[in-house]
């Protein structure tokens, strides 16, 4: 394969990214032309900021193409449009030939949640001293173990898991890859509803609890229903305040409610936010991110 690189201004990125899919181009990638120098500018900001722009003020896309016929087609098609005056062909270059899979694979490590406790790709073996394993693979849905958010909340789950035998019910709202309801599963849970407003999220848990011998309800939130002992949403900060009235109307009297997605700025709004409700406080914190939890009173 070949990689046709070029060199264009914020404002035509998406042109340019366009047209490049439109020749047939494998994939698009683009990049800060000026990264690792002193004008390099970050580009995505936070939730609830404004949409970021679709590139840098000196961007490189780079195109992917089955030959250097195709790259060097693809080239003159696109410099040959009006608007493509200020677009520059850096190079076209050969694409080192690789074995794609080992290469995504070696990039997804067994990840520690405690000592015991382990999310391990098919692919590993896992750790002697893991007594608790979840098999996870990387695929359609957000949830591999590896953000911290994700650990926090597995990481509570494991430390209450004497009280799993009374999460007779559980709900993860906001399931993602499903892998805080395999989680409260594989820790002794109950009657477990992951749900998801996306559809790729809700084959995916289903898929990754089949996998890990467990039993869950996937669905789409309209499946969450009546109170619960345990509810867990690893979201963000935004939609979290939201559904701050939803999600304490699921808690259970003497229940928990496990928050994740916040960043340690945002404590106070979530804790004023969630105040009508339930108390919220910070039960754990890693690398700027918080875990918040609350206890209904019993």
């Amino acid at each position: 394969m070949h990689e046709l690189v070029l060199i264009c201004r914020e404002d035509d990125v998406e042109t340019v990214s366009d047209a490049l899919m439109e020749v047939e181009s494998l994939a698009v990638s683009v990049e800060d032309a000026d990264a690792d120098t002193a004008s390099e500018k970050a580009l995505f900001g936070e939730p609830g900021m404004p949409a970021p722009k679709p590139g840098w003020e000196r961007s490189v896309v780079k195109a992917l193409f089955a030959s250097e016929a195709e790259a060097t087609e693809a080239a003159t098609l696109l410099l040959a449009q009006d608007w493509a005056r200020d677009v520059h062909v850096q190079t076209i270059q050969a694409v080192e030939e690789q074995d794609w899979v080992r290469l995504t694979q070696s990039q997804f490590a067994p990840v520690e949640i405690t000592p015991e406790f382990w999310i391990v790709p098919s692919w590993h073996e896992a750790p002697a001293q893991a007594t608790r394993v979840m098999r996870l693979d990387p695929g359609l849905a957000f949830g591999t173990g590896t953000h911290p958010t994700t650990r926090m909340c597995l990481r509570w789950i494991a430390h209450h898991g004497a009280e799993a035998a009374g999460w007779d019910r559980v709900l993860d709202y906001g399931c993602g890859s499903g892998i805080l309801a395999i989680g409260a599963a594989l820790h002794g849970a109950k009657n477990i509803d992951a749900v998801d407003i996306d559809p790729a999220a809700i084959i995916s848990s289903q898929a990754n609890a089949e996998a890990n011998q467990v039993t869950l309800r996937a669905a789409l939130p309209d499946a969450a229903q009546g109170e619960y002992p345990l509810v867990l949403a690893n979201i963000l900060a935004t939609p979290l305040k939201l559904l701050a009235p939803l999600l304490c109307a699921h808690v259970r009297a003497g229940g928990h409610l496990v928050l994740a997605g916040i960043l340690e700025r945002q404590a106070q709004e979530l804790k004023d936010t969630y105040a009508p409700w339930l108390a919220l406080e910070v039960s754990d914190s890693e690398e700027g991110w918080i875990l918040m939890t609350a206890q209904r009173a019993a």
